[in-house]
């Protein structure tokens, strides 16, 4: 008897796993399907596949990549990012030694962090953050710090930078286009950044899965392009958005060979691989598709979110305008609850559009008022979501 309590007592969850709780944006994704609501929440981009990428899945398939790749990714895709790096980014980098090809940017985030980490190793996170960044490094041990960024430009400052600096900082993560903010750092921003990294010797992680969005003559500055950055930063990255593949899970690390070779082994060890056929899919996309895919996408993700924008605020949903990326935040106190969970669920039952709770990218209570919303989705999904908030009013 006395035995099995002690067996019994051994069966738990372990101590890391009670930091984690379900995302809201799932938690929104789940509440939005039971009702039939159109889901603004999730960031599923459900725009059309180029038919460049389909096909070359399909021939990725046919042409027999069906088994393990490389356990950094297949030659021909690292060869593609290499010369989107060199073209887009100004990154001249080392497709054999320097680049992992990975599960998605959040599984390339995943195994930098297991790389580089230690349990105890604090990050220094820019707030609204995107939570999966948080729960990540919850997952790997590491602690998160939190600079605050201030509406309606999301700009931070140095002097909070040096606030949240610790002798057990070891990184800073720069999420450019953010979400969920659509700030898109400048070069000057940057620039402090780098200056700030270097002064206390640490390393940079970059989220840019959102590259490509960008609004109003804004140009995507990779950070490690900054003069001195690129030795003690990880560029992360991936094409789920750029191609509306965020099932395909295809994304990438960039970072010095030293770095790189532990984060693929890491990779190799949580992942395996990214899915061979998929991998072919996503390198012959990049290949064939001109700058004008690129300059349509800027175009018509510019008119999605004027159109929303207008609409949130007909429905006195005042919008904080997205410089980059595809979502929104939006101030949601003329509606209903004492919290942004309980806005979010009224705007849900009474309109059926989803949205994200604004506490979900803050640590402290700055976030009760305010909605993500995402717009990345089908013409007439949109249209019809644009109808119901301005029938709020």
């Amino acid at each position: 008897m006395s035995a099995s309590r002690i067996v019994t007592s051994q069966l738990r969850l372990s101590t890391r796993a009670g930091d984690l709780l379900q995302s809201e944006i799932r938690n929104m994704s789940i509440e939005c399907e039971r009702i039939g609501g159109i889901n603004l929440s999730q960031g599923v981009c459900d725009t059309p596949v180029p038919i460049e990428v389909q096909q070359g899945a399909f021939d990725g398939i046919t042409e027999g990549f069906n088994t393990y790749t490389r356990y950094d990714g297949l030659d021909e895709l690292r060869q593609a990012i290499a010369a989107k790096l060199r073209q887009y980014n100004g990154l001249e980098v080392d497709p054999s030694s320097e680049i992992v090809v990975s599960a998605g940017a959040t599984g390339a985030f995943y195994c930098t962090c297991l790389a580089l980490l230690d349990p105890g190793d604090e990050v220094i996170l820019f707030e609204p953050y995107y939570g999966y960044h948080v729960s990540t490094l919850l997952a790997s041990g590491a602690v998160p710090r939190y600079v605050p960024m201030q509406p309606p430009d999301w700009t931070f400052s140095v002097d909070e930078l040096e606030r949240a600096v610790t002798l057990r900082t070891r990184a800073i993560l720069v999420n450019t286009p953010g979400n969920p903010s659509g700030k898109v750092f400048t070069s000057g921003e940057l620039q402090q950044i780098a200056d700030f990294a270097m002064r206390h010797d640490l390393f940079v992680f970059t989220d840019e899965i959102y590259e490509y969005f960008l609004y109003d003559g804004r140009k995507h500055v990779t950070p490690a392009a900054i003069p001195g950055l690129a030795e003690r930063t990880v560029s992360i990255s991936g094409f789920s958005k750029t191609f509306s593949i965020t099932g395909w899970r295809i994304g990438y690390a960039v970072a010095p060979a030293r770095w790189a070779e532990t984060i693929g082994y890491y990779n190799d060890l949580v992942y395996v691989c990214a899915p061979a056929p998929l991998q072919i899919g996503v390198a012959r996309g990049l290949v064939r598709l001109g700058p004008e895919y690129y300059q349509s996408l800027q175009a018509d993700y510019t008119a999605k979110r004027d159109q929303f924008c207008s609409a949130l605020r007909a429905a006195g949903l005042t919008p904080f305008v997205p410089q980059g990326a595809y979502y929104v935040l939006a101030d949601a106190s003329v509606l209903p609850g004492r919290s942004s969970k309980e806005r979010a669920m009224y705007l849900l039952n009474k309109a059926n559009v989803a949205a994200v709770p604004g506490e979900a990218f803050f640590n402290d209570h700055r976030g009760d008022c305010l909605l993500r919303f995402c717009y990345a989705k089908s013409s007439a999904d949109l249209d019809e979501a644009c109808h119901r908030l301005e029938d709020l009013r």
